[in-house]
Parts: C-alpha cells; sequence; structure tokens
C-alpha cells in the first residue's frame, strides 16, 4: 500500500465526504447523525493506522468490527420507533442522489485493482457492477423527482435492483477479503479495506448507501399504501 499513487487516496477520501454529505442533506442538515458519523469514522481511521485489520487470521475475524456495528444500528433504527420515525424524516430526494459516489468507488476500486490491492473480480471488469447504480442515479432522481416522470413501482424496482447490485459486491469483497472465510481470490486478496483510508468504504460508506437504499424503499412503500387508500 505504501507504492500507492496519492491521488487514489485522495479521490477516494473525497468520495467520502461527498457521501456524508449528501447523507447529511438528506438528514436536513442533522448535527447530532453528522457527529455520530465523524466520531465512527474517527474511531476507524484510528484503527486503520495503527494496523488492526491487518491481522487476519483471528476469530472472529477483526474486519466484522467494520462492517457489523453499521449493520447493528441500521437493524436497530428499523426496529425501534425513534429510528423509523428518523427515518421518515430523511429526504428521499437526497438518498437517490447520494448514489452517484458508487462512481468515483468504482474508480478507486479498478486503480486498487490495477496496484494490487484489491481482485479484478471486486471492479466493473469483474463481478462488480454497481457503477450502473452510480451512473443511473442522476437519472432517477431527475425523472423520478424532479419531471415527476417515474412512477412509484418503477422508484422501487430501480432501488432493488441497485440493491441487488451492492449485495454481489460486499459479498464478493468480504469473501475475497484474507480471513478464515476467504473463498476466492487467494493469488490477490481484498486488502485494501484493511488499511487507512480504504477501511471507510465497509465502514461507512456501503453502511450510508445501504441505508438509503433502505429508507427510500420504506417510503416508497408507504406512499403507495397511502395512495391506493
Amino acid at each position: 500500500m505504501e507504492n500507492l499513487p496519492s491521488y487514489v487516496n485522495v479521490v477516494f477520501t473525497l468520495t467520502t465526504f461527498l457521501t456524508i454529505f449528501l447523507f447529511y442533506r438528506a438528514t436536513r442538515k442533522s448535527t447530532l447523525s453528522l457527529g455520530i458519523i465523524f466520531i465512527w469514522l474517527s474511531f476507524q481511521s484510528v484503527m486503520g493506522m495503527v494496523g488492526f485489520y491487518t491481522v487476519t487470521d483471528s476469530t472472529p475475524p477483526r474486519f466484522l468490527l467494520l462492517i457489523g456495528p453499521p449493520l447493528l444500528f441500521i437493524i436497530a433504527l428499523f426496529f425501534s420507533r425513534s429510528g423509523r420515525a428518523f427515518l421518515d424524516t430523511l429526504d428521499i430526494k437526497a438518498l437517490t442522489l447520494l448514489h452517484i459516489v458508487r462512481v468515483p468507488v468504482e474508480i478507486v476500486l479498478f486503480w486498487l485493482f490495477m496496484h494490487e490491492c484489491v481482485p479484478e473480480l471486486m471492479t466493473f471488469e469483474g463481478r462488480n457492477f454497481d457503477i450502473l447504480s452510480g451512473l443511473t442515479a442522476p437519472l432517477v432522481y431527475y425523472f423520478g423527482f424532479i419531471k415527476k416522470r417515474l412512477n412509484n413501482k418503477i422508484l422501487i424496482l430501480w432501488n432493488l435492483a441497485c440493491l441487488a447490485l451492492l449485495f454481489n459486491i460486499v459479498l464478493n469483497a468480504v469473501l475475497s477479503a484474507p480471513s478464515p472465510f476467504q473463498k476466492f481470490a487467494f493469488d490477490q486478496p481484498n486488502i485494501a479495506v484493511l488499511y487507512f483510508p480504504f477501511v471507510w468504504l465497509p465502514c461507512c460508506i456501503v453502511p450510508l448507501v445501504l441505508l438509503s437504499h433502505l429508507t427510500t424503499l420504506r417510503q416508497l412503500v408507504h406512499r403507495k399504501g397511502e395512495i391506493k387508500t
């Protein structure tokens, strides 16, 4: 990772902060949400810098500390009354636009592959087609929320399709990371996410993208039910 060009780190860092900014806008500028995100980001930054995640033979895998807490937090939001109330205040127009960050993420992953930090299967030349979500997000935002030419059904289908693409790359990323659960990419494992700043991908960007889809789907389904009644 020492020989990685500086522009890769810069682009990824800017992408992370763009993700946070767009989510901050979706929360209608909630300083509490922003504070929680930056505390979590700071904690994971320290863990990445000290090499905590480079120990890959522990049981359970240390990598779970990157993805476990955000997933549990998301589950808590959907299963608690106050959490659902918060989710219903989020601006799904901003959450839809947030998915544009998946384009620079895919570009960074390709650069990381070129420098032997992630396997090819994690790029758009392999099994990762998540860039399609980022490329179509501005169109869905414009025609769905500005021009209002896309109905709820189309918006729901788009979110479900993008969610499937997200699950695909997350599954491939986890199973190609060096750990007791690794199943493929042994010749070039997914090592980038074990180091700062790329620990931000599984601990921040992916959870915010996931939360954006789930929240949007929740609001669209409820809105569809209200229209029917």
